[in-house]
């Protein structure tokens, strides 16, 4: 009977896991159909430990990313926010983090403290905003996408400043892999955690669906009027008019997963207020390392090894691999190449 070939299909497609009521959805619109094996996609962005329902593993297929709501409890954010104010207070040590300025902002007298620190990326070493990274309720999706070995490769926690008329609080549609010297991309995702309102007005995300399908593409700092932040690299002759456009407007606790290939920015904060987000980017431990001389990545590599090499105060100069594995860290399973 058709319904006894659909149960072994599933059995097939699920492992020991249930139907869901948006598995049960998925189905619906196939009523009537002969299910066989060549009646589901092939999926290549997801693993076989994915928890998300079949239609939301084929819309990341499809489109490169996909939004959990409400993923995050308001009392995990709380402490999350309370940890980046404690730091940009002075109240702990921001050693071996990177602390960045708006370049717009950053030498005003008027502005002290959280409203002049628009982003700090490698908390990996302290442990309570760490623990966003190791939150089950993030790590659960994030093996779907990287496997059971997972480690954390970069965090970030974005306080998007309210623009002064510079249009520097822009972030240029740009692709992470760009940035990332190890691979496969495939088994490379971001999680993105809103923790206040996104909107387009402060600034969301902007994603360009399906783009992650392509390849990685030529990057440098835009040609726009205005400034623009240190590394802020951008895709080379990027025209908006080419691509479909989709804006994630998200509520606190709404997290978005995305691929690396993805291309995607943010806009322009045109309110009063800060825009906060914590991320990290993950990847399968069974990852490797890539040379970066002579490719698309060279010129990025060199500003961040020039930049590692300031921070440091050293003479000499550290691969471009290795900055990456001091900034990794082991969240789940074993560690194996990274």
């Amino acid at each position: 009977m058709a319904s006894d070939r659909v149960n072994v299909v599933m059995g097939h497609l699920l492992g020991n896991r249930s139907l869901s009521h948006h598995d049960v959805k998925f189905l619906s619109t196939h009523a009537g159909q002969s299910f066989t094996s060549s009646s589901f996609p092939q999926f290549r962005f997801t693993t076989d430990q994915s928890i998300l329902p079949l239609d939301q593993r084929q819309f990341y297929e499809d489109n490169g990313y996909v939004v959990i709501k409400k993923c995050i409890s308001p009392e995990k954010l709380e402490t999350f926010r309370q940890r980046f104010q404690d730091i940009c207070s002075g109240k702990v040590s921001t050693y071996g983090m990177t602390v960045m300025r708006d370049v717009a902002i950053s030498k005003s007298e008027f502005i002290q403290g959280e409203k002049a620190i628009t982003k700090i990326q490698d908390f990996q070493w302290d442990e309570v905003l760490f623990g966003y990274c190791r939150l089950p309720e993030i790590v659960q999706y994030v093996s779907g996408f990287a496997g059971e070995n997972v480690m954390a490769m970069h965090t970030m926690l974005i306080n998007k400043p309210p623009d002064p008329g510079t249009l520097t609080s822009r972030h240029p549609m740009h692709q992470d892999l760009y940035y990332f010297p190890f691979r496969p991309a495939d088994r490379i995702v971001c999680a993105w955690t809103a923790m206040e309102p996104v909107t387009r007005q402060n600034g969301c995300l902007v994603v360009i669906p399906g783009s992650h399908k392509g390849e990685m593409l030529d990057h440098d700092y835009p040609e726009w009027e205005g400034g623009v932040n240190k590394m802020y690299h951008g895709v080379k002759n990027y025209n908006p008019e080419r691509d479909t456009r989709v804006w994630l407007e998200m509520e606190p606790g709404d997290t978005v997963f995305f691929h690396p290939i993805l291309i995607h920015g943010s806009g322009t904060n045109r309110t009063d207020g800060f825009r906060k987000a914590i991320s990290c980017h993950y990847a399968a431990a069974e990852c490797y390392y890539i040379e970066t001389e002579g490719s698309k990545q060279e010129k990025i590599a060199q500003e961040i090894v020039e930049l590692v090499k300031r921070k440091t105060r050293s003479k000499a100069t550290v691969p471009y691999k290795d900055v990456w594995k001091y900034r990794s860290r082991l969240v789940a399973g074993k560690s194996v190449n990274l």
